[in-house]
């Protein structure tokens, strides 16, 4: 898989679940490593994936389309190719054009989850609530960054 539809697909997920931005380079960095550093740095990556999945279905939280919301999504998502970029010791061009994709797939994330999630809750089969529908996208979210971590170079 080419490093734009890498940085793109990172972006797609981080803008499902900001956390994805970080723990993806951080996993892929850590990955195969030994020593109290990386299994910490591992541990913190994995924390936040599954606060974020948690704090996603409390009801009563913003919107992710709300500007503070969609700006920590967007720029989760260019880091986070940026980092992946960088992690995979791509060439300073492929660098500032993987977080040009990262954004514009967080973009394309945040307003996809969020119509899916809007979709499921009012015209979706019933066991698509809107929790079950935030659980699939979970599932969905962290299948993309498993293989992204998984595929590392």
């Amino acid at each position: 898989m080419g490093a734009l539809v890498r940085s793109a697909a990172l972006g797609l997920a981080a803008g499902g679940r900001a956390a994805v931005g970080v723990a993806v380079p951080v996993l892929a960095a850590t990955a195969g490593r030994r020593g109290a550093g990386a299994t910490l740095a591992r541990t913190a990556a994995r924390a936040a994936l599954a606060g974020e999945a948690v704090t996603d279905k409390l009801p009563g939280l913003p919107s992710r389309l709300v500007p503070p919301m969609l700006v920590a999504r967007v720029l989760s998502g260019a880091g986070g190719a940026v980092a992946l970029a960088l992690v995979e010791r791509r060439r300073v061009p492929v660098v500032v054009l993987a977080g040009a994709a990262g954004a514009a797939g967080a973009f394309a994330g945040a307003v996809g989850g969020a119509s899916w999630r809007e979709w499921a809750a009012e015209h979706g089969p019933a066991f698509l609530s809107g929790r079950a529908a935030g659980l699939a996208e979970d599932a969905l979210v962290l299948a993309t960054a498993g293989t992204l971590v998984a595929t590392s170079r």
